[in-house]
């Protein structure tokens, strides 16, 4: 089996048994940029409070966070955590920013790119849009998987799909825990560099999703911004977590608890 390469990979701080990447956006474009040159292999999570807390039941797909390439502090409770713990120079590296700075970099424009979820039409208006702004951008190919598991063809017929264009960036969006499963299962087996996991950013670079004002982006309120679009989807993911959370977080800061990164 392949391993995830180790070129440049920065510390991390425990973030309830996570192990969230000591990084800024500028750290981990610079980071991205390496691993692209020599072509490592591997995948990124980007990681808040709803994959820690998804974490805290599922061994298996804390493993997959703590076994990634980067796993970047997606929201600034992480940060926060991080920066607690003594290290200052963490910043949010949130994933449709992220998406942004890998695209509209200069010196990153040779690299390209896929599109793989969203539903129906999502992943092709993304193309089209990202294409549009960003001109000379390689976007290889944009894909809208079924909402259920790939069956054995289908999977065929996507690594297929992937060796043939051999993108540099794999980018995800089937929201977190889907995302991640996808990723630690397809990295070896696709024709591509790096896999990112930006769940949401799909539907908000594509115009489906309102992004929250950066106000509440940078506040830690993006969650309540977020629930008050989509309360149905979202109320038991925020108003469950996110107490939670804020308990385990003081017990591990206080010593009450230990939450060792296994």
């Amino acid at each position: 089996m392949a391993q995830i390469v180790e070129v440049g990979r920065p510390g991390r701080v425990n973030v309830l048994g996570v192990g969230i990447s000591v990084l800024n956006l500028d750290i981990a474009a610079g980071v991205i940029e390496e691993a692209l040159e020599q072509r490592c292999k591997g995948y990124v999570c980007v990681t808040g409070v709803h994959g820690v807390s998804e974490a805290q039941a599922d061994p298996a797909f804390r493993g997959i966070l703590n076994h990634s390439f980067l796993t970047t502090p997606d929201g600034m409770p992480m940060v926060w955590m991080g920066r607690l713990q003594g290290f200052r120079q963490m910043g949010r590296v949130y994933g449709p920013d992220l998406m942004l700075r890998l695209c509209e970099c200069p010196r990153l424009r040779r690299f390209s790119h896929f599109f793989y979820g969203g539903a129906p039409g999502v992943a092709e208006e993304l193309k089209r849009r990202f294409e549009k702004r960003y001109p000379g951008l390689r976007v290889a190919g944009a894909v809208a998987p079924p909402f259920r598991p790939l069956n054995a063809k289908e999977q065929d017929e996507l690594v297929e799909k992937v060796a043939a264009v051999k993108p540099d960036i794999f980018w995800v969006g089937l929201s977190t825990p889907k995302q991640e499963r996808f990723m630690a299962q397809f990295w070896d087996k696709l024709d591509a560099a790096l896999l990112f996991g930006v769940g949401a950013a799909f539907d908000f670079h594509a115009g489906i999703v309102r992004q929250a004002p950066f106000w509440m982006q940078r506040s830690g309120l993006e969650w309540l911004f977020r629930l008050g679009c989509e309360p149905r989807r979202l109320w038991k993911r925020y108003l469950k977590n996110n107490p939670l959370f804020l308990v385990r977080a003081f017990c591990q800061l206080t010593g009450l608890r230990r939450y060792p990164m296994d």
